[in-house]
C-alpha cells in the first residue's frame, strides 16, 4: 500500500515537473519568436536586407534541422493528404512575410501583438465552418479582440495606420495556418509536417522573392543567421512544450507574447513605449486570447 502511494507520488512530481518544463519551453518559444524580430529591426542600423530574405533563411535553416533529426531517426516523410500540408506551408509563409514587412515598417511591439491576433481569426474561422465548435462567449471575445486591435492600430485617432495592416494579415494568415495545421495533425506526425513546411516554404520563398537575395558578407550573414536561429528555435521549443501542457496552458503562455513585446521595446530595441490606448488594446487582446483558450478547452 504504501509502496504503491510512494509510486503515485514519483508519478504526480514527474508529470508535474515535464508541466513547468513544457511550460517553460512555451514561453521560451515567444521569446524566441520575439527574438527574431528583434534581430530585424538591429539588422537595419548596419545592413539591408529584405524581409523575404529573413524569410528564406528561416525555412531553410528549419529545412536543414528538421531534415537531421529525421536522418538521425531513420525516419522518412509520410505525406498522406497533399493539400492540408501545400495549405500549411503557404499560409504560413504569407503569415511570416508579413510579419516580417510589420517588423520592418512598423513596430517591432505592434507586429508581434498583431500577429498574435490569429487566435481571435482561429475562433471567427471555426464560428464560420463548424457547427458544433459556435460558442456565444467565444464570439463576444471575438468582439473584445477587434475592440483591442482597434485600439492598437488608431490609438487616440479615429483613422488607422495603413502599415499596421501588415501585422493584421500576419494574423489573419497565421489563422488559417494553423487551422490547416490542426487537420493536418491527424493525418501526419510533427516531423513530416516541418519537413514540407519548411521545405516547399524555402522553395517558394525563394521563387517568388529571389530577386531580393545575395550572397551575403560575414555581418549580413550574421544577423540572417540569428533571426533564422531564433524562428526555428521558436518553432521546436513550442512543439516540445506542447506535449508537456495543455492546449490551455500553451495557448495563455504563448500570447504572454504581446505583454513581452509590449514591455521590452523601448529597452530592446528603443522604440516609443506604448501609450495608454495602446496599452489597453494590448491587454484586452491578450485577456480575450486567455479566455478563448479556456473555453476551447471546455469544449474539448
Amino acid at each position: 500500500m504504501e509502496a504503491g502511494a510512494k509510486s503515485a507520488k514519483r508519478a504526480f512530481m514527474e508529470k508535474s515537473t515535464l508541466r513547468l518544463l513544457g511550460g517553460f519551453a512555451v514561453f521560451a518559444s515567444a521569446f524566441c519568436f520575439y527574438l527574431s524580430t528583434v534581430v530585424i529591426r538591429w539588422s537595419q542600423a548596419e545592413v539591408s536586407i529584405a524581409p523575404s530574405y529573413f524569410v528564406f533563411a528561416r525555412f531553410l535553416i528549419g529545412f536543414l534541422v528538421v531534415c537531421a533529426i529525421m536522418a538521425c531517426r531513420r525516419q522518412l516523410p509520410r505525406p498522406r493528404s497533399y493539400h492540408l500540408l501545400l495549405g500549411r506551408t503557404v499560409f504560413n509563409c504569407v503569415a511570416v512575410y508579413c510579419f516580417y514587412m510589420a517588423v520592418k515598417i512598423t513596430s517591432v511591439a505592434e507586429a508581434n501583438i498583431l500577429n498574435m491576433t490569429y487566435p481571435v481569426f482561429v475562433a471567427l474561422i471555426s464560428w464560420t465552418l463548424f457547427r458544433e465548435q459556435r460558442d456565444p462567449v467565444a464570439l463576444v471575445m471575438v468582439a473584445v479582440a477587434f475592440a483591442g486591435i482597434w485600439l492598437i492600430l488608431a490609438p487616440g485617432k479615429i483613422d488607422f495606420k495603413t502599415a499596421n495592416l501588415w501585422g493584421l494579415a500576419s494574423g489573419l494568415a497565421a489563422s488559417l495556418s494553423m487551422t490547416y495545421l490542426n487537420v493536418s495533425r491527424q493525418y501526419h506526425d510533427t516531423n513530416t509536417v516541418l519537413f514540407f513546411m519548411f521545405g516547399l516554404g524555402a522553395l517558394l520563398i525563394f521563387t517568388v522573392f529571389h530577386g531580393d537575395f545575395f550572397w551575403p558578407d560575414s555581418r549580413e550573414l550574421y544577423y540572417l543567421g540569428l533571426c533564422a536561429a531564433s524562428g526555428v528555435a521558436g518553432q521546436f521549443l513550442l512543439t516540445i512544450g506542447f506535449r508537456h501542457v495543455t492546449a490551455v496552458d500553451g495557448s495563455i503562455i504563448s500570447s504572454m507574447r504581446i505583454l513581452l513585446a509590449a514591455l521590452l521595446g523601448p529597452f530592446v530595441v528603443g522604440e516609443p513605449p506604448l501609450n495608454a490606448t495602446g496599452w489597453a488594446g494590448a491587454l484586452l487582446l491578450f485577456g480575450a486570447n486567455a479566455v478563448l483558450a479556456v473555453r476551447r478547452g471546455l469544449q474539448k
